[in-house]
């Protein structure tokens, strides 16, 4: 009797499945990276886009602005669907998506379309907590840690290659040609996706909540906006505090109207448990002390020599400061799934927020030699990695398996919003310390000094925040996920 196959092909492949099998993992990863660069390398263009584009300094910066917002929104609507209608079907789209955003700033120098574009590029902010969930439900217990530790460090890995190669290309070539090379990268990633992920069986049926999203979207959309254009507008003008006002207003509808919904965009009752409450306090935390420190640093190392403690590197050698940190993400996500299997992921995430402070501290003792700049990055960005790649794993073992993608794209969502505050206070506390330099105002070290203090209190905060949730050995949402996926499995070989 014919033996049949464990996972047939798709049709027309004749591709063996073992083969596929072994690259899951390798692009999905590289789906994280790709995005993370696509998101970073706008960065080295912003101070020539007014003159590239003929539009002013405010109107480039919402290429910066319409990414963040965009993601914000997009990631918990499209992590909802996934858990949906289909992972590896959203992924794809998100990919998609942020491949043509990138055609389309490769095609134009209107700040309009490519305002458009870096919203469309958004969407792959998804990328992450999709993947994650896809590994959840396709992977072996004992394969599972250290790949999502991976995948959660692909945000840092992408962000400090992304610096370098595009100060690179738009130092030597024009800066089209690198939205060509990022738009060739998403094809790749695209089509690698649609062919090496399979699509995962566990699925949550029901009706989408058009209204839950709307909601979010509205809500999402006023707070961070106001967050992100209060330096420019003023805290205090009529614009921004109307912006938090609605964002207050908007919210507290979304939530009542969640609560009532048969089947909400989020469920918040598994929000409002400590285990996953205190788990998206805490990526909210360590994404605000994340973010300080390659914000930080770029600025403190591009200053000029002449204000007593700048390097006045180059856009390319600071992103070549950054790159050692990218690089420890990489090598240390394996030590954080060997800690979280040992210890469990929140002695692994207070051990990361630790990290991220004593990081912090270094910068604090000393902020001037370049080496120590380097070394005092590192440790944050080794923190992060430890912190970033326990908070999936936490969310793993609390939630469902049906609702992993959804419950993931909350916590993505949670790192947003800490990036974006964090970006708002750094710039607040630097405009407030300033010194005169050739006529013009240019942050103090003091004012640098603070933003490290601030941020170092801020992970340690995140530091007590994984210290109060409580026990997180492996909720039984695991061990429906595997069955599920099993007694989707055994039908297809049944049915073979």
């Amino acid at each position: 009797m014919d033996q049949p196959a464990a996972i047939p092909p798709p049709p027309g492949t004749g591709t063996p499945p073992r083969l596929r099998d072994r690259l899951t993992i390798p692009v999905l990863a590289s789906g994280g990276i790709l995005m993370a660069v696509m998101q970073t390398v706008v960065v080295p263009l912003l101070p020539d886009l007014p003159r590239l584009t003929g539009s002013s300094p405010a109107a480039v910066s919402w290429m910066v602005t319409a990414t963040l917002l965009a993601g914000a929104v997009l990631t918990p609507v499209l992590g909802r669907a996934g858990d949906m209608y289909g992972k590896r079907r959203v992924l794809t789209t998100a990919l998609a998506l942020m491949t043509v955003g990138s055609v389309l700033c490769a095609l134009s120098s209107d700040i309009r379309v490519l305002i458009a574009a870096r919203a469309l590029q958004g969407a792959a902010a998804s990328v992450v907590p999709l993947s994650i969930s896809i590994l959840r439900d396709e992977l072996p217990s004992e394969r599972r840690g250290s790949a999502v530790a991976l995948m959660s460090s692909t945000v840092g890995i992408g962000a400090a290659l992304g610096l370098p190669l595009a100060a690179l290309v738009v130092q030597y070539a024009d800066w089209h040609t690198m939205f060509w090379l990022t738009s060739a990268l998403g094809a790749l990633g695209v089509t690698a996706t649609w062919w090496a992920v399979r699509e995962s069986p566990v699925r949550e049926p029901g009706r989408f909540d058009v209204l839950g999203a709307l909601g979010l979207a509205a809500g999402l959309v006023c707070l961070l906006l106001g967050v992100s254009q209060g330096g420019t507008w003023g805290w205090g003008s009529e614009r921004v505090l109307g912006l938090f006002l609605a964002a207050v207003a908007v919210l507290a509808l979304w939530w009542w109207q969640q609560l009532r919904g048969a089947r909400p965009l989020v469920d918040l009752r598994l929000v409002t448990r400590p285990r996953v409450g205190l788990s998206h306090v805490a990526a909210l935390l360590t994404g605000f002390a994340f973010y300080a420190n390659s914000l930080v640093t770029a600025q403190l190392v591009q200053a000029p020599e002449a204000t007593g403690y700048g390097l006045g590197l180059s856009i390319v050698a600071t992103g070549l400061c950054l790159l050692p940190g990218g690089v420890t993400m990489l090598l240390f996500s394996p030590l954080s799934a060997r800690i979280s299997a040992a210890r469990g992921p929140r002695v692994t995430l207070a051990l990361g927020a630790a990290a991220i402070a004593c990081g912090y501290a270094l910068r604090i003792a000393d902020s001037r030699d370049l080496w120590m700049i380097i070394l005092g990055a590192t440790v944050v960005a080794t923190g992060t990695t430890l912190a970033y790649s326990a908070l999936p794993t936490l969310i793993l073992r609390a939630v469902p398996a049906a609702q992993t993608a959804s419950a993931n794209g909350v916590n993505v969502l949670m790192r947003t919003i800490g990036q974006a505050v964090s970006s708002a206070a750094v710039a607040a506390v630097l405009v407030h310390h300033t010194s005169p330099l050739d006529g013009v105002p240019v942050p103090t070290l003091h004012g640098y000094l603070l933003a490290f203090a601030m941020a170092g209190a801020i992970a340690l905060a995140a530091c007590v925040a994984a210290l109060t949730i409580p026990g997180d050995e492996p909720a039984d949402g695991g061990r429906r996920a595997r069955g599920a996926t099993r007694g989707a499995r055994d039908g297809a070989m049944e049915g073979a």
